[in-house]
């Protein structure tokens, strides 16, 4: 198993993602090929205490690297010897098995579209997240890859990740539902109501297993195990949860910090609030998959130290042998809205 790292992605490039390449190595077992500037990649792994690659790490040089400040829709044209274009390239030409990158989401999204491209039959490639729910986890999608959808994309955000629940997951039956401003059936606009015919019928065929719709405060009470959303939605949902959680941690060490009562309470509860920041910490889920994608992308956090990046290789090593995009090819039939559906 071969992982393609973005070694100049992010805000900590190249020295944490190499360092994370570098764990992912050793922990996981996966071949390693960093794509970036050589030099620099080679001064990060010296930094990281290894004078020579170890066995099974490569550098492919790039001298390119795509800023935050460039278009994401056509950075990776423009920067054609990036380490974004070459990494896809290279995964597209079957030199590795993933790609994990924690650059520019617009630019990682639009090149992996354009050089790896979808799924044949796919709309749309969405984000798919990973969230703590107070039953297990679940996977929203989509997450702002798509403001503006159809119903048939909602369709196939619910196919692709009630299987890549099935598959990388672990969740045998998912429970599938759309976020919306209520849970009765006539809730939602035009878009919601036309998504639920169109879910709910795959739901009586027994395809997915639709649950209905669901507020954003019930799906992450554990409500459901996939969570259907248009990517503006999806991405308002995602924030929000970000930012309370770092407000309810921030509150809890205020709170544990105010007296010494507090203090030596905290002691006593210092593996539990452990438990609870490791349960909302982003880097231990490591990145989010671009479903649809004819080829396992994986989209790290631009901020992702070392420990995120490694979780993220090890998130791009189950991706690849998951079998979950064959699923998607075999039965793609399944995901597509005909005619007669459309004028339902």
């Amino acid at each position: 198993m071969k992982i393609i790292v973005d070694a100049m992605g992010g805000d900590n490039a190249p020295q944490a993602v190499v360092q994370g390449a570098l764990e992912a190595h050793k922990a996981h077992g996966v071949d390693i090929l960093l794509v970036g500037r050589a030099a620099e990649v080679l001064r990060a792994v010296k930094a990281c205490g290894c004078q020579t690659l170890p066995a099974g790490v490569e550098i492919r040089d790039a001298s390119e690297v795509v800023e935050i400040a460039d278009d994401p829709a056509t950075a990776f044209k423009k920067k054609k010897d990036s380490s974004l274009t070459v990494g896809l390239t290279l995964l597209r030409d079957g030199a590795g098995d993933a790609f994990v990158s924690a650059g520019s989401t617009g630019a990682l999204l639009a090149g992996a579209t354009l050089l790896v491209k979808r799924i044949r039959g796919i709309r749309r490639a969405a984000m798919g997240p990973v969230l703590p729910t107070a039953s297990g986890r679940a996977i929203l999608c989509d997450c702002g890859a798509n403001a503006e959808c159809t119903p048939e994309y909602l369709l196939q955000f619910a196919y692709l990740a009630s299987y890549y629940a099935k598959r990388v997951c672990g969740i045998p039956e998912p429970r599938v539902a759309l976020l919306n401003i209520g849970a009765e059936e006539e809730k939602g606009d035009t878009l919601r109501h036309e998504a639920y015919a169109l879910l709910k019928e795959a739901g009586d065929a027994g395809r997915i297993r639709f649950v209905g719709n669901i507020e954003a405060g019930d799906a992450m009470l554990g409500g459901a195990d996939v969570i259907v959303a248009d990517g503006f939605s999806g991405n308002v949902m995602l924030k929000s949860l970000e930012g309370t959680a770092k407000f309810l941690m921030g509150e809890l060490k205020k709170m544990f910090l105010s007296s010494t009562k507090m203090k030596l309470a905290a002691g006593m509860v210092k593996g539990e609030l452990g438990e609870l920041k490791k349960l909302l910490d982003p880097s231990e889920v490591g990145g989010t998959a671009f479903l649809g994608i004819s080829k396992p992308v994986i989209k790290a956090h631009g901020s992702s130290d070392a420990r995120a990046i490694s979780n993220a290789i090890l998130r791009a090593k189950e991706y690849a042998e998951s079998g979950f995009i064959a699923d998607i090819e075999r039965d793609i039939e399944l995901m597509k809205v005909s005619r007669e559906q459309e004028k339902m």
